[in-house]
């Protein structure tokens, strides 16, 4: 006698097999017992056990799928699934590509932007009080003798010129120049505030507004060559390395003679404020002609 199968060890047509059987067993059982209490009435005979079995055999033959067919479609599913995993994949590569390239565009828009509102960096100008270099006059052999020579000046400038000769004189203090020494030429005069005519008169010049010796920036100091004193007739002999000595009440300092230049009387840039202590000596040039000015440039020694 062979041993009872267990629902698991049973194939999936067999647990079908014996789901119809159960159904049928209890439909006819129902139907005996209806028949027994006269509520049903028997119209055909039953169906034999054989026909049933076959008809559900051909059920069971006719639901039951093709192996082969199964296998096909499974195939299929499976590729399909390739396909859209595919596609999704290719989905999220062209949105990372596209955030991507949205931020690289709006890095570049952002830049374009900035650099159309930014304003261009403004190198400050050093404000020179002055039109023309000081000391300018004319010859005192010309017809007119020594004067001013308004001539220097620009026609559209005077009336700036007119304004900076009202400078007030800064009040007198320690720190300023009283006294300058250039050895090499034989300079020894006072120093006074201030380069106008009047100024120029009394010796060396201090254009107001310029460093105080000793201090980092620019000393500018003028003086004539052919009258009063003649003071800065000799700047043309100066040579590198020359000293020029300038005195405080305070004390004195040493500047050493970088170089010499000829220059248009309207060249005011030799004027500027400088970064580190130098001195500039400025003179009419030629002699006896004035048409130019010569500038000499020195540098405070061990600041």
């Amino acid at each position: 006698m062979s041993r009872r199968k267990t629902p698991e060890e049973l194939s999936e047509q067999e647990l079908r097999r014996l789901l119809l059987d159960k159904r049928r067993v209890s439909r006819r059982d129902r139907l005996d017992h209806f028949r027994r209490t006269g509520r049903a009435i028997a119209l055909e005979p039953d169906i034999p056990q054989d026909a049933t079995n076959a008809q559900a055999g051909l059920t069971d033959s006719a639901h039951s799928p093709d192996p082969a067919q199964e296998a096909r479609q499974q195939s299929r599913r499976r590729w399909m699934d390739r396909v859209l995993l595919l596609v999704e994949v290719l989905a999220l590569v062209g949105l990372v590509g596209v955030m991507f390239n949205g931020m690289s565009l709006l890095r570049m828009l952002n830049a374009e932007v900035v650099q159309a509102i930014a304003q261009p960096t403004l190198t400050p100008t050093p404000i020179i009080s002055a039109v023309v270099l000081p000391s300018g006059h004319t010859p005192p052999n010309s017809p007119e003798g020594a004067q001013p020579n308004d001539a220097e000046i620009p026609a559209h400038l005077k009336p700036l010129v007119q304004s900076l000769a009202n400078l007030p004189v800064p009040t007198p203090a320690a720190e300023q120049a009283i006294r300058i020494q250039i050895p090499a030429i034989g300079v020894d005069a006072p120093v006074v505030q201030g380069d106008g005519w009047e100024q120029l008169k009394k010796g060396v010049a201090q254009h107001i507004g310029t460093a105080d010796p000793g201090q980092s920036g620019n000393v500018v100091l003028s003086a004539h060559n052919d009258i009063y004193g003649e003071i800065f007739r000799q700047l043309d002999k100066l040579k590198p390395g020359d000293e020029v000595i300038v005195f405080t009440n305070q004390k004195q300092y040493t500047y050493v003679v970088d170089g010499t230049q000829v220059v248009a009387p309207t060249s005011v840039e030799v004027m500027a404020p400088t970064g580190s202590p130098v001195v500039t000596l400025i003179s009419c040039y030629p002699y006896l002609v004035d048409k130019q000015r010569i500038v000499v440039r020195a540098n405070l020694q061990n600041p």
